[in-house]
């Protein structure tokens, strides 16, 4: 498979990598061509990034750096796709820094999380973050092995109906937004992928995924595939695995490549279970492939996961 192979900095996150010189010279010696900075890279660590060393940087992961907003949220939790136009306008904001960012490194690449059907008030706190009540319930009920057929639908039909209520309205106003960043962008030669998420409220579903990068050239916005994401959906029953390619290939400038044991991802891909047959048929060559694996995985498995994927024709 041609093309460098990416690392996020989301392995980051550990008292050792306190200095990214370090991170950098390690994830370098397991193999890597290049770093892509995740949404939870401060300015020190970026900066750190950007200086001469062993890696050059493939791509941005917005809205990055990292920042506390004025009301104590994180960045990455502004709405791209929020119909209070206040936020959603803060959330333009935050990506337009990021995009700053690249167009200074002349970086060709950056990720997206287009938004959410609902803003935080209308959420609450899940086992793997903010989601509406319905899902919350449904993840512990697949979660905890629980078999009672007629409460997990009707719960999956709970959580399809709450978000087809506000999906035309959030689906706009993401559209909106996605214009407005492209037109600061594509002049930069800045790609922008729309990144398949993790939970089902979130936008793009892979029919809104088309819709919304139709209006561009691939070389403007296209399509990041998120393994784990897609994985998490397709077991808890929501998204089928195979809505996403090849219905998407054509579009696909990147991907996320990571594990998942039972409903947690970012494993180190090889500790755990997905079947990456079809991650190695849907990608096409010119995608960027990045590992995204959480601070919690073992060096071992990390050092180990280029060659499995290799295996798997996935890279």
């Amino acid at each position: 498979m041609a093309g460098p192979i990416s690392f996020s900095t989301m392995w980051a996150q550990q008292p050792r990598f306190d200095d990214l010189a370090a991170f950098r010279r390690l994830v370098a010696q397991y193999g890597f061509d290049g770093i892509e900075v995740s949404h939870a890279t401060g300015d020190a660590g970026l900066a750190t990034l950007q200086s001469h060393g062993e890696l050059p940087l493939t791509s941005l992961h917005a809205p990055t750096p990292m920042r506390r907003l004025l009301d104590g949220r994180v960045n990455a939790d502004a709405n791209l796709a929020s119909v209070d136009e206040d936020e959603r306008r803060l959330a333009v904001e935050e990506t337009r820094r990021t995009l700053d960012v690249a167009a200074r490194a002349r970086l060709p690449l950056v990720v997206l999380h287009l938004g959410a059907v609902g803003d935080m008030p209308e959420l609450v706190r899940g086992r793997n973050g903010w989601v509406f009540d319905a899902e919350s319930r449904l993840i512990e009920l697949v979660a905890n092995g629980k078999t009672d057929a007629e409460l997990i639908e009707s719960t999956r039909d709970e959580l399809r109906r709450r978000r087809a209520a506000g999906a035309e309205a959030a689906i706009d106003a993401a559209r909106r937004s996605l214009r407005e960043l492209v037109d600061i962008a594509a002049p930069q030669g800045i790609v922008l992928g729309l990144e398949s998420r993790l939970h089902y409220h979130e936008i793009p579903h892979p029919d809104e995924a088309l819709y919304l990068a139709a209006e561009y050239d691939v070389a403007q916005a296209g399509y990041w595939h998120d393994v784990g994401h897609c994985e998490v959906q397709a077991r808890l029953g929501m998204i089928d695995r195979a809505s996403w390619f090849p219905k998407l290939t054509s579009r696909t400038v990147g991907s996320h490549l990571h594990d998942v044991d039972g409903l947690l991802d970012h494993r180190a891909p090889g500790n755990g279970d997905v079947d990456w047959r079809y991650i190695a048929a849907g990608l096409p060559p010119t995608a960027l492939r990045v590992f995204e694996i959480d601070q919690r995985q073992p060096d071992d498995k990390v050092a180990a996961s280029i060659e499995y994927l290799k295996a798997q024709g996935v890279v």
